[in-house]
């Protein structure tokens, strides 16, 4: 019976990781659909595909979580738990999809995914900075080699010239600085709420401020329409409904460190995409540092077994 269990546990194990690694690479190649969207029309921004993936995923999630009795409105009657959400939405989902479509409109879903990808170490500075966290010598280390990576990728290797515009990397840092407030900012509430109506209620919430900031509805090309809705649908339900329930399903049954090392394969799906769907091309020394990003923030989750 013992061993049934333990063969049970595995088996589920390896079962949430597959499921884990898959969200991530869903999550690159929904970078692919928007960048598709681009190519289809210069009416097409990136502040229109946020608000409407924000919109129509916060709806769908928070429906889905009130059929699961997740009973999403009582977080919104607790005055410190509803300013939590909001701020949530505003200053942690918006930088980290609306700033990252603009990259993938300037450059491509390659380096918009890559860029993202330093995020952890925001993540790490604020940690060290305000709760006191102990720096260790992978962390220093990894920060360096990250900080090469980028520079690999922004220059080819040439000091006196960016491959990458000034403000593909100012958005780019800026979409990584929401993947720290992204995760830092709900953690207080996650430990009372269903992560569901957290993510569903910050995805509405961002959506409509990002209405009212720009409430105009592009002028979308009748003949392009059927591969318009495509593609939205490819970033609504591929790009966020589905890797979001078998992310946040996963860490149940996965150490969030197994998590974070699975990360990896979102900018390896997403550069590889680019490479395949857009030729996108890129030179070894571009390569060499997307990997040393990728190593980098690997680094990060390193934790040595204990004696």
């Amino acid at each position: 019976m013992l061993n049934r269990k333990v063969d049970s546990m595995a088996s589920k194990k390896r079962l949430w990781t597959l499921l884990a690694a898959l969200a991530c690479i869903f999550w690159g190649i929904s970078g692919l659909f928007a960048e598709g969207l681009f190519n289809i029309s210069p009416e097409i921004t990136p502040i229109w595909i946020t608000q409407v993936r924000m919109v129509i995923s916060g709806v769908l999630l928070l429906i889905f979580a009130q059929i699961t009795g997740k009973k999403p409105l009582a977080v919104m009657r607790d005055k410190k738990d509803a300013v939590t959400v909001i701020s949530y939405g505003l200053l942690g989902l918006v930088p980290v999809q609306y700033c990252y479509f603009i990259v993938v409109q300037q450059a491509n879903a390659s380096i918009a995914t890559i860029l993202q990808f330093v995020g952890p170490f925001f993540v790490m500075i604020y940690m060290v900075g305000f709760e006191h966290q102990a720096l260790r010598r992978v962390d220093v280390l990894a920060g360096i080699v990250a900080f090469i990576g980028v520079f690999f990728l922004a220059t080819h290797g040439h000091f006196n010239q960016l491959s990458l515009s000034p403000m593909v990397l100012f958005w780019g840092f800026l979409s990584a600085v929401g993947v720290a407030t992204n995760t830092l900012i709900p953690r207080r509430l996650l430990d009372h709420t269903s992560s569901l109506v957290v993510t569903g209620w910050g995805l509405l919430i961002a959506g409509i401020a990002l209405s009212i900031f720009h409430p105009i509805w592009p002028h979308l090309p009748q003949k392009s329409i059927s591969m318009i809705i495509l593609l939205m649908l490819g970033v609504i339900v591929i790009g966020t409904l589905i890797p979001f329930q078998w992310m946040m399903g996963s860490l149940r049954y996965i150490a969030p460190s197994t998590a974070s090392l699975l990360d990896a394969f979102e900018p390896v799906s997403a550069t590889l995409g680019s490479v395949l769907v857009f030729r996108l091309v890129m030179a070894p020394i571009d390569w060499l540092g997307a990997i040393m990003i990728i190593l980098a923030v690997a680094a990060l989750s390193w934790q040595p077994k204990k004696k």
